[in-house]
């Protein structure tokens, strides 16, 4: 199988990051905050804040300040992971979906033995029996029994993907648009609240075709009747309509679509999201270009929705014209379960420990620092999630009896690239000296 990602095979998930606490009495009553620490030439040592902007502050905090301290560690947990399988149910894709069948297994097994909370979903019809489409059956462990049904960390929703409308079918079913609810050929039961609000989405799309947009309604615009293309006045469906269309009237017929997934409906939702697929492109550099089978036929077309996707978002790729050959299917399953492992997100809320020797904690003494080898970046304190901006920073679960520190996205973006690319890294939560704000 041609498989292909942008992200190195022998990379796997992050080591971990230790959350150290300092406890103290202050004995610096300067309410000044210290100077930022500085190389041999006097200037600035700034090695781990190359991302952040350009901004004047007072200072950073001075971990080596005369504040007496103790020292307590705890684990920064990584988030869930929600892993989304669409599958093609056309008739020539009945190879394909026995591959997926057969080795969904042990793709889960990858990712659990990995330590990661997991949980995939499958968007496909459901069952053995259906005259004139390939239904999809997973069998135990992941799924609950042989009769396909759902298991502790896997939902079935079934739904009948058609070949030119994977995008089309998740926009309306994740919405519940008109045309995509439960009981319409192209529908399906709401599956929007299976998806854990802290979990990294990673999609997986396996077909033979492409998901049309009002560019490429058919295979090729050669004999594309006008009744398949886009009706004026609704909004146009392009390669990456799955993010950012705005919703409303699908311009192929009458039927409504949500929003895409990066848009304002879903917030954080699907933010930092993959998305991988096996489809029929047959050229890592001319996207027109199609695999061929092994006696020489070819897929319908080259997938250009997807290529476009899976380029957005560093995902993994494989050919379709590979589909019974279990080998190269091992192949895209490790590399899809590599490709969670690498984009699993930090779960930047850092549980306070109890502080030790029955000291009291006072919340308007705390500290928070990346410390990578011998540099440290402060965290400035912000007053809530919605101050939160560029400048990252953290905030308290609740100001006047704390129990949790809560990274802005901005400074929890910098602590898992540091770790990522350093290798090691910590925070510090200094307990003690006056907490210095933004």
């Amino acid at each position: 199988m041609m498989l292909q990602s942008d992200v190195p095979s022998n990379r796997r998930l992050f080591p971990l990051l230790l959350l150290t606490l300092a406890f103290g009495a202050c004995e610096c009553d300067d309410p000044r905050p210290p100077a930022r620490d500085s190389g041999a030439d006097g200037s600035s040592d700034a090695s781990i804040d190359v991302t952040r902007p350009d901004v004047s502050l007072d200072g950073d905090f001075d971990p080596d300040a005369s504040c007496a301290t103790a020292t307590s560690e705890a684990e920064l947990s990584v988030a869930p992971v929600d892993i989304i399988w669409v599958v093609d149910n056309s008739t020539s894709m009945e190879p394909a979906i026995r591959q997926v069948q057969s080795g969904l297994n042990d793709f889960a097994g990858r990712i659990s033995s990995s330590g990661l909370d997991y949980q995939v979903v499958m968007l496909s019809l459901q069952g053995r029996d259906h005259s004139d489409r390939f239904g999809v059956c997973i069998p135990p462990p992941l799924a609950g029994d042989s009769n396909c049904n759902d298991g502790d960390r896997f939902s079935h929703v079934s739904v009948d993907i058609r070949s030119t409308q994977p995008v089309e079918q998740i926009l309306g079913t994740l919405g519940q648009t008109d045309g995509y609810t439960e009981g319409e050929s192209k529908g399906s039961a709401p599956w929007r609240d299976l998806l854990r609000a802290d979990s990294t989405k990673t999609i997986v799309v396996v077909t033979d075709d492409n998901s049309r947009t009002c560019d490429r309604p058919c295979s090729s615009l050669d004999g594309c009747p006008s009744s398949t293309r886009c009706q004026s006045g609704d909004p146009e469906l392009t390669p990456i309509s799955l993010e950012n269309f705005s919703g409303g009237g699908n311009p192929f017929n009458g039927s409504t679509l949500g929003p895409g997934i990066l848009t304002d409906e879903y917030g954080r939702l699907f933010e930092g999201y993959t998305f991988n697929a096996i489809y029929g492109w047959g050229d890592e550099r001319d996207p027109n270009v199609t695999c061929r089978y092994p006696d020489d036929s070819a897929p319908p077309t080259p997938g250009w929705t997807y290529t476009a996707l899976v380029d957005r978002t560093g995902g993994v790729r494989a050919q379709i014209c590979d589909q019974s050959d279990s080998d190269a299917w091992d192949e895209f399953f490790e590399a899809v379960a590599n490709r969670v492992e690498e984009t699993a997100r930090l779960a930047c809320e850092l549980e306070l420990p109890m502080p030790p020797g029955g000291m009291a904690l006072d919340p308007g003494r705390v500290n928070v620092l990346l410390t990578v080898d011998d540099d440290s970046e402060t965290f400035r304190k912000v007053e809530n999630e919605a101050a939160c901006g560029p400048l990252g920073g953290w905030y308290y679960d609740d100001d006047r009896n704390p129990t949790q520190v809560l990274l802005c996205p901005a400074s929890c973006d910098l602590a898992q690239d540091s770790l990522r690319e350093a290798g090691a890294a910590r925070i510090d939560v200094a307990f003690g000296c006056e907490t210095l704000l933004i």
